[in-house]
């Protein structure tokens, strides 16, 4: 399912909001069960979005963060909505949560269950764990950072299969975090879904290639993000399209779940920023040369 990994935030004291959620975007895995309005406490996965930022310097302090890293990526978004054409940035983005064995997702991913058995170890670092750090608030404004348009896989969608035989419109509710056109891929044909604030869901179903097509061209100076799930990333990958990749990697040993790398042959980015915390390790690669 959609490693765009994310789930929703929760904050120990206090229940995150969808309100929340979108200001800390839920992060890159994609899928969360059920869907909320506006001011009503997170499901137990809100998924997200996945973007990227170039944030400099590794924080020296460590300091407790739950909410705190909500708060954060809500300044990095403001920040990069009054900024985002004014600096630089890589034209087609990816950030994305992984175990040490590779794994963006749990088996036997369901509805109930979107990122599979211990999928949800992935995401501690911005799920309000109490041992988060700065580290973990910088990560989250990468992923925080608004594009022009994204692009999905079905499973990231949603957790229907074959011909749509319901009214389904994502995990998101009324006002999903995108804020941007959605380029969703699928084998079925579907009328496009207008949500509030600014998303729009296009099914396409000519094939990746022809989705990142018109992302690139609806994005302009804004950006494409590959949101998830597996199977699109490495789509995006073996096409040779993402400039910036942002990787989250936890601590987890999964065993078995979807991966991001397999059938991917080469890698063509370098590392060029490294955060850590007790909960992550998030390294920035940028397209080398």
């Amino acid at each position: 399912m959609s490693y765009g990994h994310l789930l929703g935030l929760a904050n120990a004291s206090e229940p995150l909001t969808i309100a929340d959620a979108r200001d800390i975007h839920p992060c890159s895995m994609g899928q969360a069960s059920g869907c909320a309005t506006a001011g009503d406490p997170l499901p137990r996965f809100v998924p997200s979005m996945q973007a990227s930022h170039a944030k400099g310097g590794v924080a020296a302090r460590s300091r407790p963060v739950g909410r705190g890293v909500a708060l954060a990526a809500k300044r990095n978004r403001e920040s990069g909505r009054r900024n985002c054409h004014a600096s630089s940035m890589p034209d087609t983005t990816c950030h994305m949560s992984v175990s040490l064995d590779g794994f963006v997702a749990g088996p036997d991913q369901s509805r109930e269950d979107p990122l599979g058995k211990r999928g949800r170890e992935l995401h501690a670092w911005h799920l309000g764990d109490e041992r988060a750090n700065d580290a973990d608030a910088t990560a989250a404004g990468w992923l925080m950072r608004p594009r022009g348009a994204y692009v999905m896989g079905r499973n990231m969608f949603g957790p229907i299969r074959g011909e749509w035989d319901e009214d389904w419109r994502g995990w998101w509710g009324p006002e999903p975090p995108y804020h941007a056109p959605v380029f969703v891929l699928t084998h079925h044909a579907h009328e496009p879904i207008e949500m509030e604030g600014g998303t729009a869901f296009y099914f396409v179903t000519d094939g990746f290639d022809a989705a990142y097509a018109q992302a690139r061209e609806t994005a302009g100076e804004g950006g494409v993000d590959i949101a998830g799930g597996a199977s699109t990333v490495r789509q995006a990958l073996v096409a040779g399209v993402v400039d910036e990749l942002t990787l989250d990697v936890a601590p987890v040993l999964l065993g078995s779940g979807e991966r991001i790398f397999d059938g991917v042959e080469s890698f063509g980015l370098e590392p060029v920023e490294v955060l850590h915390s007790p909960l992550a390790t998030h390294i920035r690669y940028r397209r080398a040369g």
